[in-house]
C-alpha cells in the first residue's frame, strides 16, 4: 500500500512510499483512510523522527477487516479513529478502544478533524470539573482544541475569555461562545475560576496571575516550545494556594472510543461543529505541512486518501 513517511526534513518533510498493508492485532481492525488529519504537533516529530515511525493519529475510514478477537464495529462500518500513528495511508490498523462508528450524516473529511483536539478538549473540560457560571481562561485558543474547547463550555454555562494574536480567529471564537477575546493574556480581566494554558514559556506564569485564590490552572501544552519558570512568591499576589495540574490528554479512565462515541453524536446534533480550514488530497500533504509551520492555514487541515 502507499504510506506517508518522515523524509528527515530534506526537501519535503514526507515521502510518499510502497510499505507493506498493515497486519492487525487481534483487537485491531483494519481501516481504510478515507481522510486524515494533520495536528501541528505531529509536524515537530518529523523534524528529527524516530525509527521506523510513521505519522497519522486522526484518522476516518472504512473498516475492511474486523477484530479477530470479535471486538469493536463490523465490516463496512464507517468509523473514525483515533491509532498513535500511521494513519497517513491507504489503510492503517486501529485498536477497537479506539474506533467509533460514524453515522453517514457526517462527512469522512468532518470525522479526520474529531479525534486529538475533540478528546484533548473534552478531557481537559471533564478534568477542569462543572464549568456552569464559572469564569474560564483559555491560552493559545487559535488551534483545534481552543475551538472545541470554547463551543463546548460555554454550552455549558462557563464564561469564557480566549486569548489569540488572530483578529479573525478572534471572531469565530465569539460565534462559538466565547464571552471576551484579547490577543494579549495581559489584556485578560481576572480574576477566573479555572485557567486553561497551552503555551509555556513566559505566558503560563502570565496566565497564572489572572486565577482567582485557591483557583486551578491545567496545563495541558507548550507551544512556545520554551520552558516555564515559576516564583512560588507570585502566588501570594492573587492566587494564593492556587492548584496547577499537569494534563495529559491520554491520561484517562475513558476508553477513546467511548470519548470518540461522544463527540461523533454531539456532531450529529448539532452541538460541536468542527472546522476545516483546508481540505486536499493527500498528495498535497507536504505542502500542507509547510502552511501548517508558517501558520497559514486556520481550522483543521484535512486530506483526502483517494
Amino acid at each position: 500500500m502507499k504510506a506517508l513517511t518522515p523524509s528527515g526534513g530534506i526537501g519535503s518533510w514526507v515521502v510518499a512510499e510502497e510499505v507493506p498493508q498493515p497486519r492487525p492485532r487481534p483487537d485491531e481492525a483494519l481501516v481504510k483512510v478515507e481522510a486524515f488529519a494533520v495536528n501541528r504537533g505531529e509536524t515537530f516529530l518529523l523534524e528529527q523522527p524516530r525509527a521506523g515511525h510513521r505519522p497519522g493519529k486522526d484518522v476516518a475510514g472504512l473498516v475492511v477487516q474486523a477484530a479477530a478477537d470479535g471486538s469493536g464495529p463490523a465490516v463496512c462500518t464507517r468509523v473514525v479513529g483515533h491509532p498513535m500513528g500511521g494513519g497517513w495511508a491507504e489503510y492503517v490498523a486501529v485498536p477497537t478502544s479506539a474506533l467509533a462508528p460514524l453515522p453517514e450524516s457526517i462527512a469522512a473529511t468532518t470525522a479526520a478533524a474529531l479525534p486529538l483536539a475533540g478528546l484533548t478538549a473534552l478531557r481537559l473540560l471533564r478534568t477542569a470539573g462543572p464549568v456552569a457560571g464559572r469564569r474560564l481562561l483559555l491560552t493559545g485558543a487559535s488551534g483545534g482544541v481552543g475551538h472545541y474547547v470554547t463551543e463546548l463550555a460555554a454550552a455549558a454555562g462557563a464564561e469564557v475569555t480566549a486569548v489569540t494574536r488572530s483578529p479573525e480567529r478572534g471572531r469565530r471564537l465569539v460565534e462559538l461562545g466565547a464571552a471576551a477575546v484579547v490577543h494579549d493574556v495581559g489584556d485578560a480581566v481576572g480574576p477566573y475560576d479555572v485557567v486553561l494554558e497551552s503555551t509555556g514559556g513566559t505566558e503560563l506564569p502570565r496566565a497564572l496571575a489572572k486565577l482567582r485564590r485557591r483557583g486551578l490552572l491545567i496545563w495541558f501544552g507548550q507551544a512556545s516550545r520554551t520552558p516555564v519558570t515559576l516564583d512560588f512568591f507570585d502566588f501570594f499576589a492573587g492566587p494564593e494556594s492556587a492548584t496547577l495540574r499537569h494534563f495529559h490528554y491520554m491520561d484517562c479512565d475513558t476508553p477513546f472510543a467511548a470519548d470518540l462515541g461522544t463527540l461523533v453524536r454531539l456532531v450529529a446534533g448539532g452541538r460541536l461543529n468542527p472546522e476545516l480550514g483546508l481540505v486536499a488530497d493527500w498528495s498535497e500533504t507536504a505542502a500542507v505541512l509547510t502552511d501548517l509551520r508558517e501558520r497559514r492555514v486556520r481550522g483543521k487541515a484535512v486530506l483526502t486518501v483517494s
